[in-house]
């Protein structure tokens, strides 16, 4: 049994299908994706399709993230708002097109029963931005910062490798888990096209909204499988550049 953290997917769903096929996924695996599955190329509400047909044969768990929220949002009373129809949420709603009243139902009920967070029997914990509270996911007080936050991967950025665990001045918040796994601020940002690690924190977001990919981990052994470039899997498509 293996299971794979898939990172960002933003609308592309050519992107997703290459990194499965990669991953030669069996019915004893797990996929735990990270959130973000609309906003940026032309398939989101295709991605849903396929997530959902998906979940039906092998065993998913579905992280929500900020650009999940918006969609819901918009497929709840169609509440628009501007910040996501700038940056994805146009073409989501243009990829919505021709979708029955009760195919967009569906869908929504996806969105509402999205995970704020997951944690694992080994202490792993899988969100798609971050959380602030000291004391953990449990006590978080802003639920928004499970999909919104970036503090905890900037403060895994900017630590002192050699810090030792036991040290007082060793963040809290990441002596709480294991092993944490986000998306949201895709690797990109900091010149790397591949998943990254600090501390113990590994981000899975390589930038697939933009000019990267979709990438997907084996969290056991670390191997890593990546889509082509989005821009070059939709050449007449900017996505969200």
């Amino acid at each position: 049994m293996s299971i794979f953290a898939i990172g960002d997917i933003h609308g592309g769903l050519k992107a997703l299908v290459q990194v499965l096929n990669k991953l030669e996924v069996t019915e004893e695996d797990t996929l735990i994706f990270m959130g973000d599955y609309v906003d940026g190329w032309s398939e989101s509400a295709q991605v849903v399709s396929f997530l959902l047909e998906l979940s039906k044969k092998i065993n998913c768990i579905f992280i929500k993230g900020n650009h999940d929220v918006w969609c819901e949002e918009w497929l709840k009373d169609e509440t628009v708002n501007p910040t996501w129809y700038m940056h994805g949420g146009k073409e989501t709603i243009d990829s919505y097109d021709g979708f029955t009243a009760a195919e967009k139902s569906k869908h929504l009920t996806f969105f509402q029963n999205l995970s704020l967070y997951h944690l694992d029997d080994a202490n792993r914990l899988f969100l798609h931005a971050g959380f602030t509270s000291m004391h953990g996911v449990a006590k978080e007080m802003i639920p928004d910062n499970f999909y919104f936050d970036r503090t905890l991967w900037e403060m895994a950025l900017a630590m002192d490798v050699t810090i030792d665990k036991n040290n007082p001045i060793y963040p809290k918040r990441l002596q709480h888990y294991s092993e944490i796994y986000i998306g949201h601020t895709p690797t990109t940002n900091f010149g790397i096209p591949t998943p990254m690690n600090r501390a113990n924190v590994w981000n899975v977001d390589t930038g697939a909204a933009f000019k990267g990919k979709v990438s997907a981990m084996n969290i056991d052994t670390k191997t890593y499988y990546q889509s082509d470039d989005l821009p070059g899997l939709y050449p007449d498509e900017r996505g969200r550049n």
